[in-house]
């Protein structure tokens, strides 16, 4: 199927690692312009060298998205260089572990810095470009919203804050003919989640027991599998629809618990 997405320039935080990488190279794939943003400029570089090496087209622009100034510079940066944004993917955050019984008030901002204000002002400051283009947004957020995960209050925010917006933003721009939606992410080998897994006591036994408890196929959600729905709800051939949170989880988060085989 084609979808419609040659040429189109839309960027993606995070851009260089895990989820945000994978879909920075399926947008390529589809022959898109996709923006590698990250804080990392070597990173972010890496990822667009392999992109060209492939044949595609890439953009890398080096940003600390829990700066505004920052997030206002790399929305310019792309202007100046292409003149257009057709879509942006909101990707970048950070399960901090900032929670109610340990974390500051000071933490908790920082968090939401982290994970969520970049969210909106990313959206604002792409915004007039998207309206001309008719573009479409996606948040990436995560189950923690949810159904809870211990300890990460910030995250857990942030991620109900991104799912909100979701809404919220499908509507305010129903007028411009704009669509925008969510993925919801639950168990995911990325970077961020395999260095988590490391921390613990007994990774392997946790793993196992994660994966057993998600109902298809008893195996975590792939970057690719993420990433494909992805770029379909950015193209043209999801047109009509807007304002959804997609569960990419193998049934993680809604399927009965009574189908976890013990």
């Amino acid at each position: 199927m084609d979808l419609q997405l040659k040429d189109k320039v839309i960027l993606v935080t995070g851009g260089a690692k895990g989820i945000g990488k994978g879909i920075v190279m399926a947008l390529a794939a589809e022959g898109a312009i996709p923006v590698i943003i990250g804080r990392k400029q070597a990173d972010n570089e890496a990822v667009k060298a392999e992109v060209e090496a492939l044949g595609g087209q890439a953009m890398a622009v080096q940003a600390e998205l829990n700066q505004p100034e920052a997030c206002e510079a790399a929305v310019n940066a792309v202007l100046a260089a292409h003149g257009r944004i057709e879509g942006l993917v909101n990707n970048a955050g950070l399960n901090d572990g900032v929670s109610l019984l340990s974390g500051s008030y000071e933490d908790f901002v920082q968090s939401l810095h982290n994970s969520l204000i970049h969210y909106f002002l990313m959206a604002k400051y792409c915004l007039p470009a998207l309206i001309e283009a008719k573009g479409s947004i996606l948040n990436i957020s995560s189950k923690t919203a949810e159904t809870g995960q211990g300890g990460t209050s910030g995250y857990a925010a942030a991620n109900g804050g991104r799912n909100a917006l979701t809404r919220e933003w499908a509507v305010d721009l129903l007028p411009y003919g704009m669509r925008v939606n969510a993925i919801i992410v639950s168990e995911s080998m990325t970077p961020q989640y395999a260095n988590w897994i490391k921390t613990l006591d007994n990774p392997e036994e946790t793993m196992e027991k994660i994966t057993s408890r998600i109902p298809l196929g008893n195996r975590m959600t792939s970057v690719e599998e993420i990433a494909n729905t992805a770029v379909f709800l950015l193209s043209e051939r999801s047109s009509h629809t807007t304002g959804q949170l997609i569960h990419v989880d193998g049934g993680y988060v809604h399927l009965d618990r009574a189908l976890i085989k013990e």
